[in-house]
């Protein structure tokens, strides 16, 4: 993850650069600023960094662990020698040995943060994906915007000779009140589109946190043409590289090393325990005590037993030795479903697994087949664009024999126009269709026609 927050931010200050420099913009850099103003994944990036900190600061458990004690023990007696013992003593746990248990549960909180880091991942991307989205619809409606400043100019031509041709009596003021509203409606739409416009590029700059718009040097093309890749390879692909299987099978193995850590809950732990100790009436201490033992714990739901085992010596005689055992019953036994609980969750996430596999296979085909549709109903727009102009050139001429009235041929151009609109859709349409099967495959955004080339060759061949 921080290879990855690197690569963004170091993209982040070469597209700043570029930019600024030449005031463009494209679909890869504002990805990339988007990803790299977002607040939401500074502060999830801080968090898990946080969160890594923890779990190496977790290596402390290995290690041994020291304590200091000191007291001063005062007594005044009314009868007999008054008496103030000094102790200072340094003791010692080490732990040794659990079965694994330790090591276990280090690899699943260790699990838990690489899912975490997954996540982030996807919340970039999917960051990066709104910024790709907006940019999109930002062409989209520029260039619906442009067909349609582009008609009121024509309309507003005809409206001209229209109102010419009833001043010298041939055409009816009803037919020019009727061309004025056609012209109110254009314009309303117009004006509507503007301030769609105008609020779309707002949030497009608050999203990617610039000061100003750059030029957006992307285009929407309604004569692009797409290679889509057979359903097969498609499916065989997403189910190889789809993040979210990947995140399946992350939790996966996450549920099977739950499993194994309450399979070896019965194992007992081993620790090594030792102290030393200086003590004395007065200043400088002159006796001194050690010891040293091992804690020998088994714990379950149905019964916990401690055996400790220690043995020391106090200078220049004496010698000491422990042994005591504490034994509780059924300390715990709701914590016996613990390792069918951790059976049941596997054997859950093994299923959706199963599930999610087949049903990936099935809606990437699924993706591709919508993107064959798209780019046929791209192909039947441009079909009705053609049949369009040539039907407004008929039209033309049938106004210029008398066989229809301007009215008609104005109305003839709006449809025109719609048609040309319903074109730019048809292949923002298909943009997103191409794009939402890149993101089954895991494929960046172009890498389609390249993986397209690549698995249709093969086919040929084989």
């Amino acid at each position: 993850m921080k290879k990855t927050i690197a690569v963004y931010f170091v993209l982040f200050i070469i597209s700043s650069a570029n930019a600024e420099k030449n005031h463009s913009l494209t679909f890869a850099q504002a990805a990339e600023f988007a990803v790299s103003f977002s607040p939401e994944l500074k502060h999830a990036q801080a968090s898990l960094a946080l969160s890594e900190g923890t779990w190496k600061m977790g290596r402390r458990v290995y290690f041994p662990k020291f304590s200091l004690s000191v007291s001063e023990n005062d007594r005044l007696q009314e009868f007999g020698p008054d008496s103030f013992l000094k102790n200072y003593g340094i003791n010692l746990d080490q732990f040794l040995w659990d079965g694994g248990r330790t090591a276990l549960s280090r690899r699943l909180e260790k699990a838990e943060l690489q899912l975490s880091s997954s996540k982030l991942d996807r919340m970039a991307f999917e960051i990066a994906e709104t910024a790709i989205t907006a940019y999109r619809n930002l062409l989209s409606s520029r260039a619906i915007l442009e067909i349609k400043k582009r008609s009121l100019s024509v309309l507003e031509e005809q409206r001209r000779i229209l109102n010419e041709e009833v001043q010298l009596g041939l055409a009816l003021p009803v037919d020019l009140a009727n061309a004025d509203i056609n012209l109110a409606d254009t314009n309303l739409g117009i004006y509507s589109l503007e301030l769609d416009l105008s609020e779309m590029e707002k949030q497009f700059i608050e999203l990617l946190g610039l000061d100003f718009l750059p030029e957006l040097i992307e285009k929407v093309d309604i004569n692009r043409s797409v290679t889509l890749p057979l359903s097969e390879a498609a499916s065989a692909l997403a189910k190889e590289k789809n993040p979210d299987l990947a995140e399946a099978r992350f939790l996966i193995t996450k549920r099977q090393a739950e499993v194994k850590y309450q399979s070896f809950s019965w194992i007992p732990s081993l620790r090594l325990t030792g102290n030393f100790g200086l003590s004395g009436q007065r200043y400088p201490l002159t006796r001194y005590n050690w010891s040293a033992g091992v804690n020998i714990e088994f714990s379950n739901p149905w019964f916990q037993n401690r055996i400790t085992a220690q043995a020391g010596f106090e200078p220049p005689h004496d010698r000491t030795a422990v042994l005591q055992n504490n034994f509780t019953p059924l300390p715990d036994p709701a914590s016996a479903a613990g390792k069918k609980q951790a059976k049941l969750a596997l054997a859950l996430e093994q299923e959706n697994y199963e599930n999610l596999f087949s049903r990936i296979g099935r809606i990437a085909a699924a993706a591709v087949e919508k993107c064959a549709l798209a780019e046929k109903k791209r192909l039947l727009a441009l079909e009705a664009i053609t049949l369009g102009a040539e039907r407004c050139r008929i039209e033309e001429i049938r106004l210029n024999l008398g066989q229809i009235t301007r009215l008609k041929l104005m109305e003839t151009l709006i449809e025109q126009t719609q048609k040309e609109i319903t074109a730019v859709e048809a292949a923002v349409s298909l943009l997103e269709a191409q794009r939402q099967l890149e993101q089954l495959m895991d494929l960046k955004p172009g890498e389609l026609e390249s993986f397209s080339n690549t698995s249709n060759n093969l086919q040929r061949r084989n």
